[in-house]
């Protein structure tokens, strides 16, 4: 289906041209009640969309976009384990990691060794080679498998085990790792290795130099067994490494990377907060999936964001939008989002094969408050580009110090009020402020945003916030015709690379690569 050529589409952007001129000052001027109409609640969550730039005629042309892309069926395709991943025939099934008691057999199983390897390391009963504990885990994976769980054990760094550190290292550059293992006991650490394939070359070559700094102190190989555990599907290249097989943890090919986070790939974050806590962070993802599968449209938080999403995109021609959590514990959810989101539907070609002739995925970015107001706010503000925000606060800190949290939650609403009505030149020349400065002083506004207020940050909202987004992305998937689980965009970069390593050691003929390119592999070798 070919949704920009329905008289769904036609007519969100007949609307978009009328509504295209109207101000966030007028809008909320013309209706008083647009908070209560424009928010939604659900299980303890908040979702403000009032300052978007709509009303409530966009939404209903926006929900009947979503009837004509058929989005109930996709979900249900979903569900059933249907291969919506089409380029590698694959279902989407990462629901099931989380669903509880309805979970697989094979999911409760892993889940069940997983809890027991927790208690394992958090009892002291595993011990390294020397007979220490361990007091050290390092996660080594890129992308899905380093993304998802070192943002989490960043957010929940309140909830974090008294006795055992966790830590991630997962560029290819020396620096990521060495300066790391420099201040590490090779006695008490313990290494897992996130790839499904085990041939990832930044996590395999991360892990070979783990392994060579664990050897170096250990003199043998059996100390392997005892320091590096695997999440993995390919036992034999585990094997070889050293890694025993009843410590290889498995994940199936149905579980998409950035989606892996309930998997076995959260192994290191169960480790930092506990298993009980980690529990909680599924129980609020599966109530987020229930609350997407069951709710209709006009009260369905993941369904409103899409929504949201692709009209600022396609119809008021935003491409980009920034992610601005008010809250030091996410920090890292940014980046998390853009591999989410970039990844999932940064695409131009649609199910069919077909180009699409609008634009799909806004470039992400942000930064935690009050951080980012003292970096790039100022182009918010005056820049002259629409950049939608989404805003993400926490009504109770996770480190309450007296002072602090209440001056962070006025500077989220300041933000938030001053982007959408802006200061005008009678309220600047009100103000007193020097004819000669006016100009200065106006801020335009009537950018739009949506403010999240989490009650607190727990497993439990946690897993509820990620799971909104997940659905969220696949949601935008669906209404542009896009399939949100494959990435082939990663791969030509990686043949490339692949070609080029033994240039760059001055073995082989690089005349099949461009000049500039040449000239770089000449400049890189000296």
């Amino acid at each position: 289906m070919n949704l920009i050529e329905t008289p769904a589409w036609q007519a969100l952007a007949a609307h978009a041209e009328k509504l295209r001129p109207q101000h966030l000052r007028q809008l909320f001027a013309d209706d008083p009640d647009r908070f209560q109409r424009f928010s939604l609640q659900h299980d303890g969550l908040l979702l403000d969309f009032s300052k978007q730039r709509i009303t409530a005629e966009t939404r209903t042309l926006l929900q009947e976009l979503a009837r004509t892309a058929r989005l109930d069926e996709w979900k249900q395709k979903m569900l059933a384990g249907e291969p919506i991943n089409h380029t590698e025939q694959r279902a989407v099934r990462h629901m099931d990691l989380r669903a509880g008691e309805q979970a697989p057999p094979e999911v409760r199983a892993v889940l069940k060794r997983m809890r027991d390897f927790c208690e394992q390391i958090h009892s002291g009963a595993w011990r390294g080679f020397s007979g220490d504990r361990i007091t050290d885990v390092v996660n080594i994976g890129i992308g899905g498998s380093d993304l998802g769980p070192r943002m989490a054990t960043r957010a929940l760094i309140a909830r974090h085990h008294p006795n055992l550190d966790v830590h991630y290292i997962a560029n290819i550059d020396a620096a990521d790792i060495a300066p790391l293992l420099a201040r590490l006991n090779p006695r008490t650490t313990l290494f897992i290795v996130a790839s499904k394939t085990f041939t990832t070359l930044e996590t395999l070559t991360n892990a070979r130099s783990a392994r060579d700094w664990l050897l170096a102190a250990a003199s043998h190989e059996s100390a392997i067994a005892r320091h590096f555990v695997a999440i993995s599907t390919n036992l034999e290249l585990t094997r070889q490494f050293g890694i025993a097989s009843e410590n290889v943890f498995e994940f199936w090919d149905w579980v998409g990377g950035r989606f892996s986070l309930w998997s076995a790939i959260g192994l290191s974050l169960a480790l930092a907060i506990g298993w009980r806590p980690f529990e909680q962070l599924l129980a609020g993802a599966h109530a987020m999936d229930r609350h997407f599968i069951e709710t209709p449209a006009a009260d369905n938080l993941p369904l409103t964001l899409a929504l949201l999403s692709l009209w600022n995109t396609d119809f008021l021609d935003a491409s980009t939008a920034a992610i601005l959590p008010y809250a030091q514990s996410f920090a890292l959810l940014p980046a998390y989002l853009q591999q989410l989101e970039m990844e999932s539907n940064g695409k131009q070609t649609d199910r069919d094969g077909q180009p699409l002739s609008v634009a799909t995925s806004p470039i992400l970015w942000g930064e935690a408050g009050t951080n980012g107001q003292h970096s790039f706010y100022q182009l918010f503000h005056q820049g002259g580009r629409i950049i939608p925000s989404d805003f993400i606060v926490l009504r109770t800190s996770d480190f309450p110090l007296p002072g602090h949290h209440v001056s962070l939650l006025a500077n989220c609403l300041a933000q938030s009020a001053a982007l959408a009505f802006g200061q005008t030149a009678d309220e600047v020349r009100a103000a007193g402020v020097p004819e000669a400065l006016s100009p200065y002083k106006i801020f335009p506004g009537n950018q739009p945003s949506t403010t999240f207020v989490l009650p607190a940050l727990t497993p439990y909202t946690l897993g509820q916030l990620l799971a909104l987004f997940e659905h969220k992305v696949f949601c935008l998937g669906v209404l542009w015709n896009l399939n949100s689980f494959d990435q082939w965009g990663v791969e030509l970069g990686k043949q490339l690379a692949s070609q080029l390593t033994p240039l760059l050691e001055g073995d082989g003929d690089a005349h099949g690569f461009d000049t500039s390119t040449r000239g770089l592999i000449a400049a890189l070798r000296g």
